[in-house]
């Protein structure tokens, strides 16, 4: 029996919900049948944990916009990840050594968790399981870590309570973290896994998104919230070990505050993101382009970006970018037939793209996205990655719209962009964008965070743009000299 393509996906995602079952399962059998050890401590680190996950920031920060497709946020309750690492780490409470193991710490996090994300959850916004998996695992590998450094181990008495002991605790707060973005890294990747194998025969298998790209950007956020967390875990432990769970409030209570600075945070972010879609539709609006055309350019683009190693800041650069790159033809009292730009003459291309990006230098957004708007139509020998990314993605939305209304469709349009990449089209870029169409659209390439519903006219059509090219994609790759089995391979251009 041939495999399934997006078996292995499945395989992952399955492995580690199963995983974080079975563990918590384990860990309430065992408190169950045995008790808990301490438990006042371990109530009231579970009253900290519900609290944080009911003030989690459920909703703020989602991806609003489906063009620009960002991820929920990478740690939407830090005040439970910070308590759940604490008790995982914990060994006194006020001079008295703890002993509590793995499975009860799995025991009182796990419920309590679920428990204050029960309201969201009534609300339709709760958790997602990856996140509570995830969430699940890595304080029960955090507690497996510490067992060695318990209180009463050798090796706990060798170390004492000075700064070697919180160096360890540092150390194995790191190596948790690590194991969080390795988890988070697989599912996204599993996430990605094809929808459907090749259909034409002898054609090349179309392998999952990049690991390495994606394992890199889960470390970029270790950077920001991550390390307060971790840092604010290892504080806690050391504290409740020293003064007792008086320690719990003094530091819950800043971190509780730090929450809400960033719920205000999120949502002027979100704000600003939905000011720069309204601006992407004046352009339909006004009847310049297709329905649909940006937010369809945009989630396409940030799906091959991430095929070619782009990630964080350089993501949404490019969905910013995309989202506004027809904005200079608002400028034109001529408008283009169509909306259409790729069949432009080059001279004309170049002149509404500075137009756009002398619009978008106004909306203030980095200025590196005005740069891409405006060298969206350079040579693209001379063009940044971005740039090459929003040209190719754009070109192939118009030519396929053009081609669903006749014949051909999307493997018609990726034909004609790989005749261009002699001198328009960048040919890794175009290969990017045909692995992409073959694992089924931006939908499923490392998008998983996209779960916006503005409503953008035209959503309709990004769906069948991008799944009714899916297919001729995987099979197109099989046939000619720049086909995807030539250049699955090579490394991506970086700008």
């Amino acid at each position: 029996m041939r495999p399934h393509p997006g078996r292995p996906g499945r395989l992952t995602i399955v492995a580690v919900h199963t995983g974080a079952l079975l563990l918590t399962l384990g860990g309430l059998g065992s408190a169950l049948r045995g008790g808990l050890d301490d438990p006042v401590t371990a109530l009231a680190f579970a009253a900290l944990i519900g609290l944080g996950e009911l003030t989690r920031r459920a909703g703020i920060a989602t991806a609003t916009l489906p063009g620009l497709g960002e991820p929920r946020e990478r740690d939407p309750a830090p005040t439970t990840a910070a308590a759940s690492l604490a008790y995982a780490l914990l060994g006194g409470n006020a001079g008295h050594p703890t002993h509590h193991g793995v499975l009860q710490t799995v025991a009182i996090v796990a419920p309590a968790a679920l428990l204050g994300a029960l309201p969201h959850v009534l609300r339709g916004r709760g958790p997602e399981l990856d996140h509570l998996a995830r969430g699940i695992l890595s304080v029960g590998f955090a507690a497996l870590c510490f067992q060695p450094f318990s209180a009463g181990s050798p090796l706990a008495a060798r170390l004492g309570q000075g700064p070697s002991y919180a160096l360890l605790l540092l150390f194995l707060l790191l190596l948790t973290a690590l194991c969080d973005a390795v988890l988070a890294a697989l599912l996204r990747r599993a996430r990605s896994a094809p929808r459907r194998a090749p259909r034409a025969a002898g054609a090349t298998p179309v392998p999952a998104a990049p690991f390495a790209p994606l394992l890199r950007d889960e470390l970029r956020g270790l950077v920001g919230i991550g390390s307060a967390v971790c840092a604010t875990g290892a504080v806690m432990a050391l504290g409740v070990a020293v003064v007792g769970l008086w320690a719990l409030p003094v530091f819950a209570v800043p971190l509780l505050l730090a929450q809400v600075s960033f719920r205000r945070f999120a949502a002027v972010r979100t704000t600003n993101r939905e000011t720069i879609a309204s601006l992407a539709r004046a352009t339909e609006v006004a009847g310049c382009t297709r329905p649909g055309h940006a937010h369809r350019v945009a989630a396409l683009s940030r799906a091959v970006g991430r095929e070619l190693g782009l990630a964080g800041a350089e993501l949404t650069v490019l969905a910013y970018a995309a989202l506004m790159h027809d904005i200079g033809q608002l400028s034109l009292v001529d408008p283009v037939a169509g909306g259409a730009t790729a069949p432009l003459p080059p001279a004309e291309q170049r002149r509404i793209a500075l137009l756009g990006g002398a619009v978008v230098r106004q909306t203030g957004v980095p200025p590196q996205v005005a740069v891409v708007v405006e060298r969206q139509a350079d040579p693209y020998r001379e063009q940044p990655l971005a740039a090459r990314i929003v040209r190719v993605v754009n070109a192939y939305d118009e030519l396929a719209a053009d081609g669903a209304d006749g014949a051909g469709g999307g493997p018609t349009a990726l034909e004609r962009l790989r005749l261009g990449t002699a001198r328009d089209y960048h040919p890794d870029v175009v290969e990017a964008l045909a692995r992409v169409l073959a694992r089924g659209g931006p939908a499923t390439a490392a998008e998983a965070g996209s779960t916006g519903s503005t409503g953008t006219t035209g959503s309709a059509g990004a769906s069948e743009v991008g799944t009714g090219a899916a297919a001729g994609a995987a099979g197109a790759g099989s046939g000619g000299a720049d086909g995807v089995a030539e250049t699955a391979g090579t490394p991506a251009a970086t700008a």
